[in-house]
């Protein structure tokens, strides 16, 4: 056999059928979609509708509120730090930074910036630099001899308090 003895096997290889040419090719009048309504229409979408009833999506409460200014912050622990540190992955003789934190793996994305969490224990001293801080986990810091530096501008409510 040579290259250009290659054929496909019989059957491999359907030509489409070209429907609407004619009632004798057995696809025409309607071309297979029926009699009438929407479906045998071209262009049939419609998404959710449900017949004139009202939809699903329509009927159903709505709830909840997303703002277009929130900020959406990734969050660490101080115990999931803490691992990171006795594990190798992240320095705490040098500084630490949510560049620092993203690229050991300890958090999955930045966001807005870092959000520090009190879940945990600290024992080693650092030095952190992240957007924000619980007053738990920022006193958690301090008490192990560390610094905490917040980047984050001061909200409103920070203020009034």
């Amino acid at each position: 056999m040579r290259l250009n003895e290659l054929r496909d096997n019989s059957g491999a290889r359907k030509g489409r059928m070209r429907v609407g040419r004619g009632i004798g090719s057995g696809k025409g009048k309607t071309a297979g979609r029926g009699h009438k309504g929407a479906k045998s229409r071209s262009g049939y979408v419609v998404k959710g509708f449900e017949g004139g009833q009202m939809p699903i999506h329509m009927r159903l409460p709505k709830r909840g509120f997303r703002s277009l200014f929130g900020k959406e912050y990734g969050v660490l622990n101080i115990g999931r730090l803490q691992k990171a540190i006795e594990a190798g992955t992240v320095d705490a003789s040098k500084p630490i930074d949510e560049a620092v934190l993203v690229a050991a793996g300890v958090v999955r994305a930045e966001k807005d910036g870092v959000r520090l969490l009190a879940k945990g224990a600290l024992t080693s001293k650092i030095t952190l630099t992240v957007a924000g801080a619980s007053k738990a986990a920022a006193e958690a810091v301090e008490k192990a001899g560390g610094t905490l530096t917040l980047t984050a501008p001061k909200t409103i409510e920070a203020d009034k308090a």
